[in-house]
């Protein structure tokens, strides 16, 4: 079956769209670099945690429409759905996705659409725009392009990949229309048309906000402590006004998007965006500041007891219920405490990640029996109703058990 769709990067993202289309009868050839990934792929199964993806890659494969290899195959339509890491001081690194339009640029063809779906700096999709015209300059003014960011959240995406709305910006307006028609095939949300400029701000800005109101949360808690007051307590009297709405305070945040995107804009407009840096730099501290008060907790303990406790890190994904490490502010935490712990028991739970590379990673239960101090990070639904025997210090930074918490 000829490729309809190629889609560069079957990740968290990547998998999930071509997943979707593939099962609108759409055929996907999907690349990544992995041949880990493509393997499991290809035998109908998945390498992340999500729901409801298992069933769609495995009906998808099964009939035909996904497949999923190390290089790129000539389709119609290209979608670039590849991380945008930083370098040197929250650079944004946008080489992932001139390597993958380095991929496929010798298989562009008059009438082909090109669709970067990766969050990206203000001005990639004109630079890629460029990029492509300088090495293929024959194809100006013959192919598509635009910019169309996901805004989905990990452990709905099958979900919402279908029923939220999609900014979609082309570098002209008849690239704009190109796109909107290919959304529209399996996109049931509105498709909001723009430019390629006002689409990429538009993720940026989206996740920036979201940034600086967990910042105003969790500067709350840092306040609270002092003040001794507890803040979810506080947080829940205070949202009973009609027009107030506090986020909830964690550990710090993490993922691949609000905990990045908005260096994207700092990076670029260090001047004008100085609120942004400062929630940035909240948010960072707040995991330095768990570190910190789970080190005091420990000493503590020692100079109480005489011998060192033993602690329970519970949680080291970047929010309840999935396996995405992105970025998470728990895993700093749990490797800022392993360094000050000396000889002390460490118990590091994941429940949703079978094992990790630096972690030795222990069940929920055996490490809530062994642990003086239980550390908790991540509200996974585990942990919801752990019963905590007396004399057990909880600390509790992600409001699971928080009449723990003054």
């Amino acid at each position: 079956m000829k490729a309809k769709v190629v889609t560069i990067g079957l990740g968290y993202i990547g998998l999930p769209t071509s997943a979707l289309i593939a099962n609108n009868k759409i055929s996907v050839h999907g690349v990544d670099i992995s041949q880990h990934v493509v393997d499991t792929i290809n035998a109908g199964k998945i390498h992340i945690v999500e729901p409801d993806l298992d069933q769609a890659v495995a009906k998808a494969v099964k009939e035909g429409y996904l497949k999923a290899d190390v290089k790129p195959v000539v389709a119609d339509t290209y979608l670039v759905v590849v991380p945008t890491p930083f370098k040197g001081n929250h650079e944004p690194d946008i080489s992932y996705v001139k390597a993958a339009t380095t991929a496929i640029l010798p298989l562009l063809k008059e009438g082909d659409l090109y669709i970067i779906e990766s969050t990206s700096p203000i001005g990639t999709t004109e630079k890629m725009m460029d990029y492509i015209f300088s090495v293929r300059p024959e194809l100006e003014h013959k192919i598509y392009l635009a910019y169309c960011p996901e805004r989905v959240l990990p452990g709905n995406v099958m979900y919402e990949l279908v029923h939220n709305d999609r900014v979609i910006g082309g570098v002209n307006e008849a690239s704009t229309q190109k796109a909107l028609a290919f959304y529209s095939q399996f996109v049931e949300g509105e498709l909001h048309p723009t430019n390629a400029r006002t689409a990429e701000m538009c993720k940026l800005t989206e996740n920036a906000s979201r940034d600086s109101q967990i910042a105003f949360a969790n500067e709350l808690s840092l306040i609270c402590d002092k003040a001794d007051i507890n803040v979810w307590k506080l947080i829940d009297l205070a949202n009973k006004h009609p027009r107030v709405n506090i986020l909830q305070p964690g550990c710090g945040v993490g993922g691949h998007c609000i905990a990045v995107d908005p260096y994207f804009i700092t990076a670029d407009f260090p001047m004008e965006s100085r609120m942004i840096a400062q929630a940035r730099e909240t948010n960072n501290y707040k995991s330095f500041w768990c570190a910190e008060k789970v080190k005091n907790a420990r000493l503590e303990f020692e100079l109480k007891h005489g011998l060192q406790p033993s602690i329970a890190i519970m949680g080291l994904a970047f929010k309840p219920n999935i396996d995405d490490l992105r970025e998470s502010p728990a895993i700093h935490i749990a490797e800022r405490v392993l360094q000050d712990s000396g000889d002390a028991d460490m118990y590091i739970v994941e429940p949703n990640v079978h094992e990790h590379k630096v972690f030795k990673l222990t069940d929920y239960k055996e490490a809530i029996q062994k642990a003086d101090i239980v550390v908790l990070l991540v509200a996974h639904d585990q942990f919801k109703d752990i019963q905590f025997r007396e004399g057990q210090i909880v600390l509790d930074f992600c409001g699971v058990n928080n009449k723990h918490l003054k």
